[in-house]
């Protein structure tokens, strides 16, 4: 096999799609496990819609996923004249030709198509006529001589082979009236011209193949190989959109998913290996091929996402979750110093065992930066009874040497039953005091986490 060149192609109109980013993640993945290039082009011909805000939202985007591409970012837009340039190849090798049509007389042909049940296409009006009969006053589009005869066949990766009669296809337009190229042009010049070996993108572009097929073959270029996977759909099995929920993938990251997460997710929608669920990003490398995308539209559960982000918080290396976290964090609790850092550190593998999102970890993780005003339903809890049972354990724990979890734990143990108490009840004054809430990791490694000295003061406070 030749070497693989992939390309992600968005349009800058807004946030990066979730499957727009299932796209460029499929295509990275193709690339990587063949050891190819996956390339970046921003399709920014539509000059009115397009902004540099947009772009920057799709650049970080992908940064934020992990999915880095190869060489110069490519701005269609800036590759107009190129474009122009094969039109008028194609005009001067007699395989297009002006078309001097007005936007009236092509209503009426789509209204006698729509009519006479055929395409709703264009007739060919100047397909052979002399351009002598132009109108003076009229600038004319240049529109591809497409085959007549015959059909044009795709042997899609996805879709299987799919062939189209080209009665079913009319002669588009190549370049507008006033002289820019079309996205079809542009779309077949650009990844021509960038060496593309096989087009991954969604099923909703699968009918711009034949007439982009016809295209390549009209310059005598070789035809890219195609896979058009299914669109995303939400738990209704309607398309997705903003009534299903977060539709942007920098919308994910501010809820507080993790990339990897996000990568494993997107993978398994529409693609599969055996029954396998948890597939990191180096195995996902090794395993991803095309012949695994399926035919039917995937569905997006984000109970299912959360799900598999809990399970990645869970497996991964504190300190570099702790990276992950500190953004969310500082924003309850301002800049956290070294020894706030070094607190969460020890404690994160007792805190991530709950967390669900980066956003649950942080809410969770507050107390081991500062201490914090008891909640609504940690106050409840305080009142003469919860007061003496402070004074109690710090009278006891002034004279400890030893603030080792294990230690600590059997010293409460000790405690609960000299004081005819259950060793949740002492526990749960112990949370309330030194995290002001009513759920928290194991309060003995709380402790151990915080030293002698803050739960002390923490005590205090709250006695």
């Amino acid at each position: 096999m030749s070497k693989i060149i992939t390309r992600f192609a968005p349009s800058p109109t807004g946030y990066l799609h979730i499957g727009s980013a299932r796209t460029a993640l499929f295509n990275w993945l193709f690339a990587k496990h063949y050891g190819g290039q996956f390339l970046l082009r921003i399709e920014d011909t539509d000059r009115v819609r397009s902004t540099q805000s947009a772009v920057d939202a799709i650049f970080q985007s992908m940064q934020w996923l992990g999915l880095d591409w190869d060489g110069d970012v490519v701005f269609q837009f800036a590759r107009a004249s190129r474009h122009a340039e094969v039109a008028q190849q194609l005009l001067k090798e007699g395989k297009a030709y002006y078309c001097y049509c007005s936007p009236e007389e092509l209503e009426i042909m789509r209204e006698e198509a729509k009519t006479q049940g055929k395409p709703m296409g264009y007739n060919g009006m100047w397909r052979d006529r002399d351009p002598a009969e132009a109108p003076k006053d009229r600038k004319p589009v240049i529109r591809f001589k497409a085959p007549l005869e015959g059909e044009t066949v795709i042997h899609d990766h996805v879709q299987g082979t799919v062939k189209v009669d080209h009665r079913q296809l009319d002669d588009m337009v190549l370049l507008r009236a006033d002289g820019t190229p079309t996205y079809m042009l542009s779309v077949v010049v650009d990844d021509h011209d960038m060496e593309i070996t096989h087009i991954i993108r969604g099923d909703d572009h699968f009918t711009n193949a034949f007439r982009q097929a016809q295209l390549y073959q009209a310059m005598g270029w070789h035809i890219p190989e195609f896979a058009h996977i299914p669109l995303i759909y939400g738990q209704d099995g309607a398309k997705l959109s903003k009534r299903h929920g977060a539709l942007g993938a920098e919308q994910y990251q501010e809820m507080g998913f993790l990339p990897e997460a996000m990568r494993n997710y997107l993978l398994r929608l529409g693609w599969g290996y055996k029954d396998e669920e948890i597939i990191p990003t180096k195995r996902a490398i090794e395993l991803f091929d095309l012949p695994g995308i399926g035919r039917s539209p995937a569905r997006f559960d984000i109970v299912k996402l959360t799900s598999l982000n809990a399970h990645y918080i869970r497996e991964k290396d504190n300190a570099e979750l702790l990276k992950d976290l500190l953004p969310f964090l500082e924003k309850f609790t301002g800049p956290v110093n070294d020894l706030g850092k070094e607190r969460l550190i020890k404690g994160m593998e007792g805190l991530k065992q709950r967390a669900k999102t980066l956003i649950d970890l942080a809410e969770m993780a507050q107390f081991y930066v500062h201490s914090l005003q008891p909640d609504e339903k940690a106050q409840s809890h305080i009142n003469d009874h919860f007061k003496g049972l402070v004074q109690k354990i710090l009278d006891v724990l002034e004279g400890e040497a030893s603030f080792d979890h294990a230690h600590l734990e059997q010293l409460f143990r000790d405690l609960a039953e000299k004081w005819s108490l259950k060793l949740g009840e002492l526990a749960q004054v112990l949370r309330i005091a030194l995290t002001g809430r009513t759920i928290s990791p194991s309060m003995f490694e709380v402790m151990e986490v915080l030293g002698k000295e803050e739960v002390i003061t923490r005590l205090t406070a709250a006695k």
